[in-house]
């Protein structure tokens, strides 16, 4: 997941002929080195790439992408720090008038590390948590990462860094999310980006705890209470590109860090428009988080990335976003959706690693509320494994059956299954987690009544 500040991140906007003008900030994996060995890592990052940029050709990247006009760099891996020349990049991208910004696992940075990033001029980094203690070191296939963690953002405060955290949403991190947040709030993080985990990279071997479309319907309350209590607090949750999309709590949730939270919606995937994704081997996409084969654009050993951004078709797939050939490419429950001409199916990212292609995400809290609401449950399977490389994904199966057909499986996620610190239960008014499922279930009552599906399994 990358960091980004919604303050110096730079958006698409329309101009007087109505079509897009694209501008964006870049996502640059400098390496596919790792210290860890996450089980939900998409890249599969470990060793390093075989053919990785060498100084002189990211130097020369680096003003290619002040030239293009890119106002900020987010450094990623595997993880940045392993590259060996990562400092002098991030000084250079400095130096050239652009913000550079970090994401890391935080496993292995010291108080001089995080002092000679401020002196290299960092601006901001993204540290990743994805739950408690044991939890997190499981996933992260590492013992003792959680500890480093709280560690490395302690120097990051110390030497005058801005930090936030991430973390994925999954079976295993779901049910500690409100105890996750008060770890986090009481060690000063002010900054929260969530994402669901998808089947890519590890995470297609992974699959068994990934979320089911049905659980949203439970966890989408719990997040939408977390965010409230979180801007009350000073801890902003900022929702993930495959965080919504329209459902009850969508202005809620990504509106309550701007004023005017009535006009903030989600308004479809912006790969190619707002960021664009960067390999450690020169390779160009759209969106750092996109498969490799898929959507490269090109190479900058073989082209200038002016050239690769604004005439390579694998960039600009979202170009027509807002006419009527920008839903030409949603099938299955996304096609006819509502919504469709805004969300456009969501997070490009999200559909295509379960089933090969884009158009049709099974995320959807507004298409989950649905099909409860009616009786019934979408599930996937994994039906074709994954080939074991960078970025790569499997393809799933889909199937609809009855909310209440037989279902056995112990990672299952519910409410009921959620922890809560003591101190924000003693805070509501009533039972909280009564007060939860009230929400949950209101709304169901209500889509059952507004979004009636034709035709009942």
């Amino acid at each position: 997941m990358v960091f980004t500040d919604p303050v110096a991140n730079p958006a698409a906007e329309a101009d007087t002929s109505g079509s897009y003008q694209r501008t964006t900030y870049a996502v640059w994996e400098i390496t596919l080195k790792c210290n860890l060995a996450c089980a939900h890592c998409g890249s599969r990052a470990g060793d390093s790439r075989v053919d990785e940029l060498s100084t002189a050709e990211a130097f020369d990247l680096i003003h290619q992408m002040a030239d293009l006009g890119i106002k900020e760099v987010s450094l990623i891996g595997g993880e940045a720090f392993l590259r060996k020349d990562w400092l002098d990049l991030a000084t250079e991208i400095t130096r050239v008038g652009m913000r550079p910004t970090m994401t890391t696992g935080g496993f292995g940075i010291s108080e001089r590390t995080a002092e000679r990033m401020a002196e290299a001029g960092i601006r901001g980094v993204s540290v990743s948590v994805d739950g408690l203690e044991a939890v997190h070191d499981k996933l992260r296939g590492r013992k003792g990462s959680w500890k480093q963690v709280f560690q490395t953002l302690a120097h990051f405060r110390k030497v005058g860094i801005p930090f936030g955290c991430n973390t994925q949403i999954n079976r295993l991190s779901a049910p500690q999310f409100p105890l996750l947040y008060q770890t986090l709030l009481d060690a000063g993080v002010s900054f929260w980006q969530i994402q669901l985990t998808v089947p890519m990279g590890n995470a297609v071997e992974s699959n068994q705890i990934l979320m089911q479309p049905w659980e949203l319907v439970d966890l989408y309350p719990m997040l939408a209470w977390l965010s409230k209590t979180g801007h009350a607090e000073g801890l902003q949750i900022q929702p993930g590109n495959n965080i919504g999309y329209f459902g009850p709590y969508e202005r809620a949730m990504r509106g309550v860090r701007f004023k005017d939270n009535q006009n903030v919606f989600y308004t479809g995937c912006n790969a190619g428009l707002q960021v664009i994704g960067i390999e450690a081997d020169g390779s160009i996409k759209g969106c750092p988080s996109l498969p490799t084969n898929a959507y490269t654009g090109g190479n900058i050993r073989e082209k200038k990335l002016e050239d690769i951004f604004y005439n390579a078709e694998e960039l600009k797939f979202n170009e027509n976003a807002g006419t009527p050939e920008g839903t030409d490419h949603l099938w299955g429950g996304c096609k006819g959706c509502e919504f469709a001409e805004l969300c456009r199916g969501g997070c490009n990212w999200t559909a295509h690693v379960f089933f090969g292609k884009r158009g049709n995400n099974p995320y959807c809290h507004h298409r989950a509320l649905k099909q409860v609401a009616n009786g019934q449950r979408e599930r996937f399977s994994l039906k074709t494994g994954a080939a074991g490389l960078p970025f790569d994904h499997g393809i799933f199966d889909m199937v609809t059956e009855p909310f209440n057909a037989p279902y056995d499986d112990p990672l299952a996620f519910s409410l009921d299954k959620v922890q809560f610190p003591e101190r924000l239960v003693a805070s509501y008014e009533g039972n909280l987690l009564a007060g939860l499922k009230e929400h949950r279930d209101k709304y169901l009552k209500y889509y059952a009544e507004r979004f009636p599906l034709a035709q009942p399994v």
